[in-house]
């Protein structure tokens, strides 16, 4: 009796998606299965799957239930790259339909309540398998279960990890270009953070967050900023790091950009409460009435008492006199607009991907300290570092599922030695591979 070969669909074709449809294109047709990819803009869709004959593009408004359906019905193994608030509806079809579901966002308490429904019908949704959640839990799993395996006691853990651009596209005083959602970028840390330090509990607000950051040095690079991610607190348990007095994950950046970033913040320029209705309104316009609906006691053209913070931030024309034109938006909004024009990968640009996993442990009686990185650079604007790290674990943890290579069954992030050691593996044949120096 014939089997169909495996079909693998993917929703979405933005900005992460290249790497890794370029990667699901070469290894299905290697293998002679199906591949269809989902997304509301066809021609990006047919762009980027070319003429590969084993290959579908659709046209597809992911809230249109009836067609999301029947795609998942037909499909082997979903991978999700839409917003996370839209991987609920996938989820809930992919679980009605027994289909398995890969995405590279965060578990949320939605995806987190139907644990018991996924294992019960034996399938694998494997979530946070991108980059910053995704590489960084696989890489730092496999040096704590090294090290714990040869008796060591781990006593501190930093994970540090930046989506940054090349030295040689670094071209603007922010020393930053967008290669990811500039959405994402905007908002970034506004839920403060929260980790361990020297056995306590620290929380650090909005306000706080780009203030404290501090500095590594990365081998080849040099000196960058980091600032903590979130809630590392959440972490400790899944990495089985109980016993340890620092543990801290954090987002690197250049150090100028944390400091500007900590004036926008001052500014309250990513605000999305308050709207302006920006249809006659220049960016100055727009700047001096947010001042002044803030209270803040600044003028436009004394935004910051350091001059070149001051640069930065006239870089993305905050005070210029261009006209807006955007209907009613908030300040977050006009930000991002800004940025995504200030801030923008140029055809011939590269951007950079930075990881750094610091660990200090105890073994026989002797202190030590191993430290492993990652630096990777992007081809173009188009196969960035970024597409390329947060696509190839989506793509190849797809190929083995499909080939029923990853036996595990549930709602699992990559933590455990049965799916890490194989992605790590074929991620290194792509040329994803990490550095370690140990003290």
């Amino acid at each position: 009796m014939s089997f169909p070969p495996p079909h693998i669909l993917v929703f979405g074709a933005g900005k992460s998606s290249t790497v890794l449809i370029d990667y699901l294109k070469r290894e299905t047709r290697r293998r002679q299965w199906k591949l269809t990819v989902a997304d509301a803009d066809i021609e990006t869709v047919l762009q980027k799957l070319g003429t590969e004959m084993h290959t579908h593009a659709v046209q597809l408004d992911i809230t249109d239930t009836e067609k999301r359906r029947s795609l998942i019905a037909a499909a082997d193994v979903v991978i999700s790259l839409m917003p996370p608030a839209l991987h609920y509806h996938v989820a809930l079809d992919c679980l009605d339909l027994g289909k398995h579901l890969l995405t590279a966002s965060y578990v949320d308490d939605q995806i987190k309540a139907l644990q018991q429904q996924i294992a019960d019908k034996e399938l694998l949704f494997l979530c946070e398998m991108g980059l910053d959640p995704g590489i960084d839990h696989m890489s730092a799993m496999q040096l704590i279960h090294a090290i714990k395996a040869k008796g060591g006691k781990i006593h501190s853990f930093l994970s540090h990890c930046g989506g940054l651009v090349a030295p040689e596209s670094d071209n603007n005083p922010w020393h930053y270009k967008i290669s990811w959602n500039p959405r994402n970028v905007v908002l970034a840390g506004k839920a403060g953070a929260v980790f361990l330090k020297n056995g306590e509990e620290q929380a650090l607000s909005y306000e706080q967050l780009f203030r404290a950051s501090g500095n590594v040095t990365i081998p080849d690079l040099g000196e960058l900023a980091y600032y903590a991610n979130r809630d590392s607190l959440s972490y400790i348990p899944k990495y089985d790091l109980q016993d340890c007095s620092t543990f801290i994950r954090t987002t690197l950046r250049h150090s100028d950009f944390c400091k500007g970033w900590t004036t926008i913040v001052d500014l309250k320029l990513t605000d999305e409460i308050v709207t302006y209705d920006t249809s006659t309104l220049r960016m100055s316009d727009f700047l001096q009435q947010h001042l002044q609906q803030h209270r803040l006691s600044v003028t436009p053209e004394q935004l910051s008492s350091d001059a070149h913070i001051q640069a930065m931030l006239l870089s993305l024309g905050l005070n210029s006199e261009q006209p807006i034109h955007k209907g009613i938006c908030t300040a977050a909004d006009i930000l991002q607009w800004r940025m995504e024009s200030s801030w923008i990968l140029e055809p011939q640009d590269k951007d950079m991907i930075v990881m750094l996993h610091e660990i200090e442990y105890e073994l026989n009686g002797q202190y030590k300290t191993v430290k492993s990185s990652l630096v990777v650079k992007g081809e173009d604007h188009l196969r960035t570092a970024m597409a390329k790290t947060v696509g190839l674990p989506l793509g190849i943890a797809a190929i083995l599922i499909a080939e029923k290579a990853l036996p595990e069954k549930g709602l699992h992030i990559p933590i455990i030695p049965s799916i890490y050691a194989p992605v790590l593996s074929l991620l290194a044949k792509e040329g994803i591979l990490f550095h370690e120096v140990e003290d």
